[in-house]
Order: C-alpha cells, then sequence, then structure tokens
C-alpha cells in the first residue's frame, strides 16, 4: 500500500511506472499479465487505499476528487484518487491486471460519497467514458456500471435532480450499444407508482369551477396508465367525456398572441419541472400559461399514439367506434396545439415527427430488438482486384474440362451405359439407410430434402412400383422406398393395414374379373363365327355341320372337346389374353403420367 503511496505521489504520466508499481507490490509470475489470484490480491489492497484517501478527505473537509491537489509553479496537479484512478485505469486498459477492476473501484466511491461528490465522480466518468466503453473493458465491467448509476439513480431526487439524472441517462445511452435490451423495457410496463395527488374535496373561497379541477386532474391516471383503457368500455367512455370537458374549455378560452410571448418559454426551460402543482387556487394561472396547455395536449397524442400502435395482440386492439372517437378527438387536440402560441404549427409539426419515429421504435423492440451494427465488409488488397480472372472455353471450369473430356473420348456420347435408369431397389437404397435410426443421421442431412432426388425417385416409382407411388399421399416421400429396404421396427410404420389390404384385394379382383367376362365374350362370337363360315363353305355336308355346330355348343356348355378344338379355343385365348395385356399396359401408362403428374405438384408441398 506505502508502494502505491508514493506512485500517486510521482510525476508524469501513468505508463512511466505504473506495470512496475505492481511487480513490486504483487511479484507475479508473469512479467506483464497477473494471475486470477494475483488479481483479488491487488485489488484487495488498492480498494482498502481508495477508502483510506476518502476517510482523509472527509477529515480534512476537502471535497474528495480536490483531496491532495495542489499548485506548483502556476500548474495544478491532479487529486489523489483521481490520480490513483488514472493508473488503475491504464492498468485495465493494457491488460496487466483484470478488466473490470477499475469499475470496482469507482462503484465503492460512488457508494461512499455523497450526492455533492458523486458529482464530481460521476464528471471523471464522463472523461473517461471512450476508455471505459472500449470492447476489452465493456465486457468486463457494463453491469458494475449499470449497476453503479441505477444506484445513483435511487439516491437522487427526481424532482431536484433532475440535470444529474439527466447526465447519468444520456450517459448510460452512450455507453452501452443502440442495441442493448437492458433499458428497453421490452414488455412496455408503465410507471403506474407516479401518482398525481389533487384536492377531493373544494376548499373555502374557490374561485374556479371545482368540478373542472378534478376532471381535468383526473386525466392523469388514464395517461399514467394507458393500457387499462383497451380491456374495458367504461373507462373509455369516462376518460372521453372527461377529455371532452376539458377540451371545450381550452377551445371557449383561447389563448391570444400577447399572452404566449408573456410567458418566456426559454427563461422556464432553465428551471425546468417535471411536474406542476395541483392546488385549486392557481388552476385559473394554469389554464393561462400555455407550456402547461402543451403538457396536457401533447399527453393526449401520446396516449392516442399508444392505442393504435403496431403489433398488438387483437384483443389489445380498440374498436372501430373507439378508432373514430380516437380519430375525431386527435383531431381537434392538433387543432388546439396549432392554435397555443407562441408558433404553434412548428411546435405541432416537431411533435408529429417525434411520433413517426417512435413508430419505428415500438416495431424494433416487437421484432425481439435485433442488432443495428453490421460486421464491416472485409477489405480486398490490390493484389485481389488486379489479379486476372482465368478465361475458359466454355464459360466456367466444369464445362470446359467436360468438352475436353468428350474430345478425348469420341465414343463417350454413343456409350449405352452413358444413361441408364437405376433400379428401384437400388434408387432408394439411400433414403432407407437414413431412415434407419441406428444409423445416427441427422434430419438435416437426409436426402428427403432433397427437391431433385425426391423427385426422380417419384418417376422411378410411378414407372416401375405403383405399389409403392400409391403410398405417397398416405406417408409422404419415405412411404415410396420398397419395404423390403426398411428395418422392421420402421417398416411396420409403413404397411398397409388390414382394412386397407382387403379394399386393395377386392379392386384387383374386380380388375382380375373384367379380363375374363371380356374373354368369354370374345370366345362365344368367335364360335359362333366358325360355325358360320363352315355352313357356307360345306353346305353339302348337312350331317356333319350340325355334329360340328352341337361340338362348338357342349364346348361353351363345358363339355369335352376334341383336339382339333382345343387347339383353337387356346388360339382364342391367347388372343384374348393379348387383348387384356394390351389393356392393362394402357392403364399403367396412364397411372403412370398421373403419378408424374401428381408427383411433380405434390413434391412442391413436401419440399
Amino acid at each position: 500500500m506505502e508502494v502505491f503511496k508514493r506512485a500517486i505521489l510521482q510525476p508524469g504520466p501513468p505508463e512511466s511506472f505504473a506495470l512496475q508499481t505492481v511487480q513490486e507490490v504483487v511479484k507475479p509470475q508473469k512479467q506483464t499479465k497477473l494471475a486470477q489470484d494475483e488479481n483479488q490480491l491487488l485489488e484487495n489492497i488498492l480498494r482498502t487505499l481508495l477508502q483510506e484517501l476518502v476517510s482523509s478527505a472527509l477529515q480534512s473537509g476537502e471535497q474528495i476528487m480536490m483531496y491532495g491537489q495542489s499548485i506548483d509553479d502556476g500548474e495544478t496537479t491532479q487529486g489523489h484518487i483521481p490520480r490513483l484512478l488514472d493508473i488503475v485505469l491504464y492498468l485495465c486498459e493494457r491488460e496487466h491486471v483484470e478488466g473490470g477492476m477499475i469499475f470496482q473501484l469507482l462503484e465503492d466511491l460512488t457508494e461512499m460519497s455523497t450526492m455533492r461528490n458523486c458529482k464530481d465522480i460521476f464528471g471523471y466518468i464522463e472523461s473517461k467514458q471512450d476508455i471505459l466503453g472500449k470492447q476489452e473493458l465493456f465486457a468486463r465491467g457494463k453491469l458494475v456500471m449499470l449497476r453503479t448509476c441505477n444506484q445513483l439513480l435511487r439516491r437522487l431526487s427526481k424532482a431536484n435532480d433532475v440535470v444529474f439524472c439527466g447526465r447519468i441517462l444520456m450517459f448510460l445511452a452512450h455507453f452501452f450499444p443502440l442495441s442493448e435490451r437492458s433499458a428497453v423495457n421490452i414488455k412496455g410496463v408503465f410507471n403506474t407508482s407516479n401518482e398525481t395527488k389533487y384536492e377531493k374535496d373544494p376548499p373555502d373561497g374557490l374561485s374556479i369551477d371545482f368540478n373542472f379541477y378534478k376532471t381535468f386532474w383526473s386525466l392523469q391516471e388514464y395517461f399514467c396508465n394507458p393500457a387499462s383503457l383497451t380491456p374495458t368500455t367504461a373507462k373509455w367512455q369516462k376518460f372521453t367525456s372527461s377529455l371532452t370537458i376539458v377540451l371545450n374549455t381550452f377551445e371557449a378560452q383561447p389563448l391570444s398572441d400577447e399572452e404566449g410571448d408573456a410567458n418566456n418559454l426559454e427563461e422556464e426551460a432553465s428551471n425546468f419541472s417535471i411536474k406542476y402543482l395541483t392546488s385549486s387556487k392557481l388552476m385559473g394561472l394554469e389554464l393561462k400559461d400555455p407550456s402547461f396547455r402543451r403538457h396536457v395536449l401533447v399527453q393526449c397524442l401520446i396516449l392516442f399514439d399508444y392505442l393504435r400502435a403496431p403489433g398488438k395482440n387483437e384483443k389489445d386492439l380498440p374498436s372501430e367506434s373507439m378508432k373514430e372517437e380516437i380519430k375525431s378527438c386527435e383531431e381537434r387536440v392538433k387543432k388546439l396545439l396549432e392554435m397555443t402560441p407562441p408558433k404553434g404549427k412548428d411546435f405541432l409539426h416537431k411533435i408529429e415527427h417525434i411520433l413517426e419515429r417512435e413508430k419505428n421504435w415500438v416495431w424494433w423492440k416487437r421484432d425481439g430488438c435485433p442488432a443495428f451494427e453490421k460486421q464491416p465488409l472485409e477489405k480486398k488488397t490490390v493484389q485481389d482486384v488486379t489479379k486476372k480472372r482465368p478465361r475458359w472455353r466454355l464459360g466456367n471450369k466444369e464445362l470446359s474440362q467436360l468438352w475436353k473430356w468428350s474430345d478425348q473420348n469420341p465414343n463417350a456420347l454413343t456409350d449405352p451405359q452413358r444413361v441408364r435408369t437405376p433400379a428401384i431397389m437400388e434408387y432408394w437404397k439411400p433414403l432407407a439407410e437414413d431412415m434407419d435410426v441406428s444409423a445416427g443421421i441427422e434430419p438435416e442431412y437426409h436426402r428427403k430434402n432433397s427437391r431433385v432426388y425426391c423427385w426422380k425417385g417419384l418417376r422411378f416409382s410411378a414407372r416401375q412400383d405403383l405399389d409403392g407411388f400409391s403410398r405417397f399421399t398416405d406417408h409422404g416421400i419415405e412411404g415410396v422406398v420398397p419395404l423390403e429396404l426398411l428395418p422392421p421396427d420402421v417398416r411396420s410404420k409403413y404397411q398397409a393395414k388390414p382394412n386397407d389390404k382387403s379394399k386393395r384385394a377386392k379392386k384387383e379382383e374386380m380388375k382380375g374379373a373384367a379380363p375374363q367376362l371380356e374373354e368369354n365374350q370374345i370366345a362365344t362370337p368367335a364360335s359362333e363365327v366358325d360355325g358360320e363360315g363352315i355352313r357356307a363353305d360345306f353346305e353339302s355336308s348337312a350331317v356333319q355341320m350340325d355334329a360340328d355346330a352341337t361340338g362348338t355348343g357342349n364346348i361353351s356348355q363345358g363339355g369335352t372337346p376334341t383336339p382339333d378344338e382345343h387347339q383353337k379355343q387356346s388360339s382364342d385365348t391367347d388372343v384374348t389374353q393379348e387383348a387384356g395385356q394390351l389393356e392393362a399396359d394402357a392403364e399403367v401408362e396412364a397411372g403412370m403420367i398421373d403419378g408424374e403428374t401428381d408427383a411433380e405438384v405434390d413434391l412442391d408441398a413436401v419440399g
């Protein structure tokens, strides 16, 4: 500690002796950076020294930040405490000690000081804002600095220390990044503790209407918590009736330009107070004050802007009747602001501009406060810019290599294996492996995410596997995979249910019965044609013709055919089967075409 006391008194910048002082006190293992236990030891020493300096300053009756200051040869030397803070700040900035140490000392200093001394301490913090805001220091001490400022705000009076409170808030706004969420009020909570107290009973000898006085100040209850107006219509009706009375009074008592000039707003700004007095005896004077009227009318515009704010839930949105009343009241308020001197039109224009910008702020909060900062683009070196791009024969490297490969192998385009349709089992095998849970393949790497792969697979299934293609409607692209490729635990998910199997069997039975019926219909006319041909050729052999006709009838009725008749019947059956096969192929082609179309349409929905 004595070493640091001597270091405080040394002249010159801190970089000339700060690191040597730390090495002399702590004797660290490394020459330029302290370990964790060494940082803790140094922090305890500095906090103890700071406490002694503050105690000495209080005993001497001097201000804390001025203690130890002297004038030598016309030059004013720095006080002991600012000198100590400069040394610690230099060590933190150079990363010789832990970066949050300077913030901890500033917090201790504000806690040990009175509010008068805290103004000087905060002035030091403001002067070092650029250094404290560096990333290596900000990341370590932002929470400590936020806690320090919040403690100061709690200790200050919102009515008497308005300027100091504003300095703290402005510092926090500059210290933290624009997208910092800690002070954004994401939930939109209102400060309902800010109550406006006014008289409930009329005093003796009152010269104004006391009912108007109560009506006027009761509006502050709604301005304090605008969210209370949306759930119920009773409060809204009471608010509109009270606001109408106030607006009628303002319209009945307009202010002249002379009254506006009599109130110098610049002088009023220097003695600004955040709340007006609510005494009933002052009501008459306050109504003649243009600044007072503007405050109330601007409060109305803020409330209307909140009720129409974008991004709300449907239950919080105003009804159509409320929207019409808001619009009419807003027009009256804007007209009164325009009529209020001085420079009413300019003032209204600025207020409208502020409220319009506020909508962007509301949308930003509703979207989750995305970061405004963007990473800078990488600067290209001069060599990269001036480097010439290679020129290819066919536009790019791949096409040029393909063309060169074809030149070297003329038979490449005529090779029958160049274009080959894979088998359905071979094509769907990779997707079946993805569906196996034991393989441990993550869903984002599954082949079902490839639209080209799924589209080709559906075309192959439409041509080669109609049964699997029909499962696409119920199970998606994974249902098209042949069941033989799937493991047992996955296969049961895509197998058809018994009811589905029976329905499908009935459909196949109906399809099989139709060609057989057509075969019987074709066989009978063929026998009749053959019989008529025999009668036409062999008119002289009537008995033989009758026998042949009888034999043909027996065949059709289930009799035993002769070998010649059997050969004739088998040839007719072959013709019938060929006709049925052609019809089945036509149906398959039609289903394939429809399947391709459905696959292409449904694939968009899957992808």
